[in-house]
């Protein structure tokens, strides 16, 4: 018999799938499943760490089409991005080329893994007729409201020179895993989504969410934190009204400072005219300098400045300073806060540091606080005290009396804050979707009309090298144009778009991938939408996850489509690993897809990846790992070989099976439960676990001639196909030569009256210990169970003689026996 000859035959039948469009799409699914892997940013070679999310996504995909549903499996390329204008300038080479090539490269890749994807649907980002829609929607977001353009202070990278959003900001450091340089703060006028809008709904559709893991659902409520609380109108000498939120109220009376963040506008201004101007100006640039993440830091000292200026508190009327702080964050609540140090150890701490006084307004019951004494702050419930009318109050029930009293007086009002921000999407690079907009110096900024785009980028660019500006701003041939209103001199806005614009919709235009009159239509949406189960990394929580939820929402308010939410299960999967380090394109380190599948093949490398691990833990790539499982594909090939393919008869009767026969067929039907309930619950590990168990069984079957060992034989098969794919392709077209691929074919129930023997072995502890087990009838009562478990011969020595105190029965499990 000879060995498995892996290449000739997964070639072999990737030109099948290909020639016979077994995986086109269905234009009008009867039964639809929408399986989507999160697209791939083409940066270079693809790993292992690749190829496991579209392995899974190609399982589901397979499996699903075996279950009888018309499947849409898409994919396509985010392409736009830095490390392709990164590429471009350390090889002098335009990014496009550089793109392409990693295109070219990751979908040859792709291919010899066999991935069933529908080609006819591909869509790559940075090519205008996907491009052209971004601008397109960008008008539309535009004229709903939902974008605008504001001087800020925004997050900073320096060594990639562009603007990040702040769910681009991990840690205080660059997202980008290759750059990952400490972010500032600069100040940029620049182009927003207004998301907040969204924030509450967003928030509430969470609930929805069910088929999501829970981990990220806590991620994305916590990102968008919703909080309840009161602004308050302090008030400085001049008139200016200065409104600060608090969750607080009922330490009003306990304020002795007002904290303002460096980088909110008021602290441009607060200290001017004041003999603290220059130092304020000098301590906001200083801090501004530092990573966020650094200056907000649990334990570190905080810093501050007095400004030299006061503000009155509403209630008590009393003026107390305003200072600017380095732990306040301008997109706080109002950027400014109450400094409450006698109920705050933040504000404690920096109170003492400054020699700022300390007010109790809250005591223990009972009891009496002496600010000079006190170690910390009391940041317990307590008594309101020294609070005026409030005197005697219990402090929960007076958060509610002083926002009444507020409100009645005018001088503060109930307000909801969210953690979650506008979305920032302009970047001063060039390899992304320039940015619809004209400024026109007589008719302000003007939006691009709709029949003029898309606006393209321009080939014709040197230098690619960022330098603390727009790349387009320097290149004459595209800033310069026309202004569409009044027809004078005007330039085009030299930004592109946060690339991710693009993913925040790239799975609708996956339903209609070549309308060249609308980025799809609602009535193609609608066929596939929501996406049936959406498979990629956690670490897109808060920031795609979210992005993309907020764009299904906007684009059903705007009628293009019936859903809310775009998807409806999304899986996780885990990083892989190989020497313990996470495998990257990006520092060349890992398992790499193509000399692997040369090597060992295509099914290899997808059981591989779906064996090693549940699917959303981690996975530590090895060679005993890939010895494993080319033993398990060699020992299929050769039973079956060996074995050969001689068709089941059409029926047969169970009730003349020889008990080997039964328990075959029993086994046979255990294994096809559990391979299909853990694969359709995305435990791809313990399904090939179950199917490595049934090839022992089959082994060990002592006649092949037998009609229920040819059954089993094509049932396994059947099992296999959606793991390794071209090994049961072959396998099934031996079977059944000159018929259709074995994916067009149904998957077959399993027989459920045969899923249980009819005797099953039990346990029998004695004090805990292991001492024996018993087979009993399964329709055994749970005392003709115990009895067989006191009389076992292996029991009896250990409770001769002894006190039986109990006997407890845990049905199906075991039995344990408690003596002394």
């Amino acid at each position: 018999m000879s060995d498995y000859p892996t290449r000739e035959i997964e070639l072999k039948w990737q030109r099948f799938w290909e020639e016979k469009g077994v995986f086109k799409t269905n234009p009008n699914p009867k039964k639809k499943y929408y399986v989507l892997e999160m697209f791939l940013y083409p940066s270079g070679d693809m790993h292992m760490g690749h190829a496991r999310n579209y392995c899974i996504g190609d399982c589901v995909a397979r499996l699903k089409m075996m279950q009888g549903y018309d499947v849409l499996h898409p994919f396509g390329w985010d392409a736009f991005g830095l490390p392709a204008e990164n590429a471009a300038i350390e090889h002098n080479i335009p990014p496009w080329v550089w793109t392409f090539d990693s295109i070219e490269l990751c979908k040859k890749n792709l291919k010899l893994l066999g991935i069933g994807y529908d080609w006819d649907r591909e869509v790559t980002t940075c090519l205008p007729e996907y491009y052209r829609w971004n601008q397109w929607l960008f008008l539309k977001f535009y004229e709903r409201g939902l974008v605008y353009r504001k001087e800020a202070y925004v997050n900073w990278c320096p060594r990639c020179q562009t603007v990040l959003a702040n769910e681009q900001v991990i840690e205080g450091r660059c997202y980008r895993s290759s750059c990952a340089a400490p972010v500032e703060k600069k100040k940029l006028t620049q182009w927003f989504f207004k998301i907040t809008d969204y924030a509450q709904e967003l928030l509430d559709g969470i609930e929805e969410l069910t088929g999501w893991p829970e981990s990220v659902r806590v991620m994305q409520r916590n990102w968008i934190g919703r909080s309840e609380g009161v602004e308050v109108d302090f008030q400085m000498d001049d008139g200016t009204r200065l409104p600060v939120w608090t969750t607080r109220p009922d330490t009003l009376y306990g304020v002795t400072f007002l904290a303002l963040a460096p980088d909110a506008p008021l602290a441009e201004t607060v200290a001017r005219g004041t003999p603290q101007e220059h130092a304020v100006a000098e301590f906001c640039h200083q801090v501004l300098i530092q990573p966020e993440i650094e200056r907000t830091a649990v334990g570190r000292e905080k810093q501050g400045i007095f400004t030299g200026r006061f503000a009155r508190n509403p209630l008590s009327g009393e003026m107390v300073p305003i200072w600017v702080a380095d732990f306040v964050l301008a997109g706080y609540g109002t950027g400014m806060v109450m400094g409450v140090p006698g109920h705050d150890q933040r504000d404690f701490e920096f109170a003492r540091k400054y020699n700022i006084p300390i007010k109790v307004v809250i005591v223990p019951e009972g009891k009496t606080l002496v600010p000079e004494e006190m170690a910390g702050a009391y940041t317990e419930p307590g008594v309101m005290v020294n609070s005026g009318p409030f005197d005697g109050t219990p402090s929960e029930k007076g958060i509610q009396l002083v926002i009444e009293e507020l409100e009645r007086r005018n001088i503060g009002r109930r307000k909801v804050q969210y953690r979650l921000k506008d979305w920032l999407i302009s970047r001063q690079r060039y390899w992304g979707t320039p940015i619809p907009m004209i400024h026109c110096p007589q008719c302000g900024i003007v939006p691009v009309p709709y029949e003029q785009l898309p606006v393209l980028l321009p080939p014709d660019v040197k230098d690619y090298k960022p330098k603390g500006k727009s790349v387009l701003a320097g290149v004459e041939s595209f800033i310069n144009t026309t202004c569409p209103k009044c027809g004078g001199p005007a330039q085009r806005d030299p930004d592109t778009m946060d690339t991710f614009v693009d993913s925040s919709w790239y799975h609708l235009r996956y339903t209609d991938p070549h309308n060249e009159q609308l980025p799809f239509t609602r009535e193609n949406a609608d066929k596939w939408l929501p996406i049936d189960e959406y498979i990629g990394g956690i670490e897109h929580a808060c920031g795609h996850l979210i992005f993309f939820r907020f764009f299904t929402r906007v684009l059903h308010d705007l009628g293009m489509v019936s859903v809310k939410e775009p998807c409806r299960v999304l899986h996780t999967q885990g990083m892989v690993s190989l020497d313990g380090k996470t495998m990257s394109s990006s520092r060349r380190h890992g398992v790499w897809v193509g000399p692997f599948v040369e090597e060992h093949g295509a099914d290899c490398a997808r059981l591989g990846v779906l064996f090693a691990a549940p699917p959303e833990k981690p996975l530590e790539w090895s060679n005993e790992l890939v010895t494993g499982v080319k033993r398990f594909i060699a020992r299929v090939w050769r039973l079956f070989e060996d074995a050969g393919y001689q068709l089941p008869p059409d029926k047969f009767e169970v009730e003349k099976f020889s008990a080997e026969e039964k328990r075959l067929y029993i086994r046979l039907n255990q294994t096809h439960k559990k391979v299909i309930t853990d694969a359709d619950s995305f435990q791809f590990n313990t399904a090939i676990s179950a199917l490595m168990e049934f090839l022992n069984e089959l082994y060990l079957f002592p006649d092949r001639k037998s009609p229920v060992f040819r059954f089993a034989l094509v049932r396994f098969v059947k099992l296999l196909a959606p793991f390794a794919p071209h090994l049961s392709e072959e396998l099934w077209h031996r079977f059944y030569p000159g018929k259709g691929s074995i994916f067009c074919e149904p998957m077959p129930e399993w027989d459920e009256r045969f899923v249980h023997f009819d005797t099953i072995e039990i346990p029998v502890q004695v004090n805990g210990k292991l001492r024996g087990k018993v087979v009993v009838s399964r329709t055994s009562g749970e005392e003709e169970v115990k009895k067989a478990a006191l009389e076992n011969s292996a029991v009896l020595p250990y409770i001769e003689g002894k006190e039986i105190i109990r006997v407890v029965l845990i049905p199906g499990r075991v039995v344990n026996i408690v003596v002394r």
